[in-house]
C-alpha cells in the first residue's frame, strides 16, 4: 500500500486523529508499538488562520513518529486552502481533512461530518486544498449523514475525482455519533469498486487483533484505523501487528508492564506541559485502560485516580494497585 511516496508493509494499522488524544507523547509510544501510522489531534483551519497560539502548538511533529498526518476541519474553501498550507509549511508526510467529526461544536456547525449535508461545498475545499498544496492529501469522513443519506458510495468516487491520495470510511452516519455497531459493508463495497484505486482504509470499533483482521480478510481494506481502543491501552498496536503477522502474543506484557506504559506516558506528559495540566490530560486514558477492569471493588480507588491533583500522589496510587495485583 502506498500513498503518495509513503510505502507501508502489508496491512498497515493507523492511530486515528483525535481531539484530546494523540499529543506528541501518545502518538510516540503508539508508534513505539507498531503503529504504521500516527495523525494529530484535528486542527481548527479557522483557528490555525487567526494563529491562536494553543492551536499552532497543535501543528508541532517529531521525525521519531514519521509518517504523521496532520488533520484539519473547517467550512470555509479559503480557510482551509490558508491552514492547508499553513500545514505543509512544518512538513507533514500528508495532510488529512476531517469531513466526519460528528460532536456537535464541530458538525453543528458545518464543519466535520456536517460537510456531509453540502456535499458541492465538501467537494470544493478537497478540490481546492489538493492544488493548493504539494503534499498527498486525504479525506476522512462517515458513511453519510443519517440511515436515510447513505452517500460513500458516489462520495468515495467524487473525492478520488478531486485528487485525493486516500480516503478514511469510518463505518457508522453522523446521526449515530459513536453509538450502535460499525457498518463495515459498505466500506467494503467502496474498496470493491472498480472505478476506485485509491487506498481505502477502514474506521470503527476496530477494538482487538481479531477485528483488525477480520477488517482486512473479509473488506479487503488497504489499511485499518484505530481509534477510542487506543484510549489506555497503546500497546494495541503490538498486540495486533503480532496476530496479524502470525506471531504468538506478548507473554512480557504483563499487567505491571502496561502500568509502566501508562506512568511513561503520565511523565511525558507532565513533563511536556505541566504538572497539573500533564494529569488532567492522561486521566482519559487512566480511566479508560482495560487493564483495570476485573479488579474487585476498583470504583474507590479509581475516584482517588482521577482525584488525584499531584504527581506523586498520583504515583502512590497507581503503585499501590501494582501491589495488590501481585499479591493475587
Amino acid at each position: 500500500m502506498q500513498i503518495g511516496n509513503i510505502t507501508f508493509g502489508p496491512k498497515p494499522v493507523f492511530l486515528a486523529p483525535m481531539e484530546d488524544v494523540t499529543d506528541i507523547g501518545f502518538r510516540m509510544l503508539c508508534k513505539r508499538f507498531g503503529a504504521s501510522m500516527v495523525y494529530t489531534e484535528f486542527v481548527s483551519a479557522e483557528a490555525l488562520v487567526r494563529s491562536v497560539k494553543s492551536t499552532m502548538a497543535k501543528l508541532t511533529i517529531l521525525d521519531e513518529e514519521r509518517p504523521v498526518g496532520i488533520q484539519i476541519y473547517g467550512r470555509d474553501a479559503e480557510a482551509m486552502v490558508e491552514a492547508a498550507k499553513m500545514v505543509e509549511a512544518v512538513n507533514p508526510d500528508l495532510i488529512d481533512l476531517n469531513f466526519g467529526c460528528p460532536v456537535k461544536k464541530v458538525a453543528g456547525k458545518g464543519a466535520g461530518a456536517g460537510m456531509l449535508r453540502n456535499v458541492p461545498l465538501l467537494l470544493d475545499i478537497t478540490r481546492e486544498v489538493v492544488k493548493a498544496v504539494k503534499v498527498p492529501v486525504t479525506v476522512k469522513t462517515r458513511l453519510g449523514w443519517d440511515h436515510d443519506n447513505i452517500i460513500i458510495g458516489e462520495l468515495a468516487e467524487q473525492l478520488q475525482d478531486c485528487g485525493i491520495s486516500a480516503l478514511t470510511i469510518h463505518g457508522r452516519t453522523r446521526s449515530q455519533m459513536y453509538t450502535g455497531e460499525a457498518d463495515w459493508e459498505p466500506i467494503g463495497e467502496v474498496k470493491k469498486n472498480p472505478r476506485i484505486h485509491i487506498p481505502i482504509i477502514g474506521n470503527g470499533d476496530i477494538t482487538s487483533p481479531e477485528k483488525a483482521k477480520e477488517a482486512f480478510e473479509r473488506y479487503g481494506v488497504d489499511a485499518v484505523m484505530v481509534g477510542r481502543a487506543t484510549f489506555g491501552r497503546p500497546w494495541i498496536f503490538r498486540e495486533i501487528r503480532r496476530y496479524l503477522d502470525g506471531e504468538e502474543a506478548d507473554e512480557s506484557m504483563d499487567f505491571s508492564w502496561k502500568l509502566d506504559v501508562l506512568i511513561e506516558q503520565l511523565r511525558i506528559n507532565v513533563e511536556r506541559i505541566d504538572e497539573t495540566r500533564g494529569i488532567l490530560h492522561t486521566r482519559r486514558h487512566l480511566a479508560a485502560s482495560p487493564i483495570f477492569k476485573g479488579i474487585p471493588n476498583f470504583r474507590p480507588t479509581r475516584i482517588r485516580i482521577l482525584r488525584a491533583e499531584h504527581m506523586d500522589e498520583l504515583l502512590g496510587i497507581l503503585e499501590e494497585v501494582r501491589m495488590e495485583m501481585r499479591e493475587k
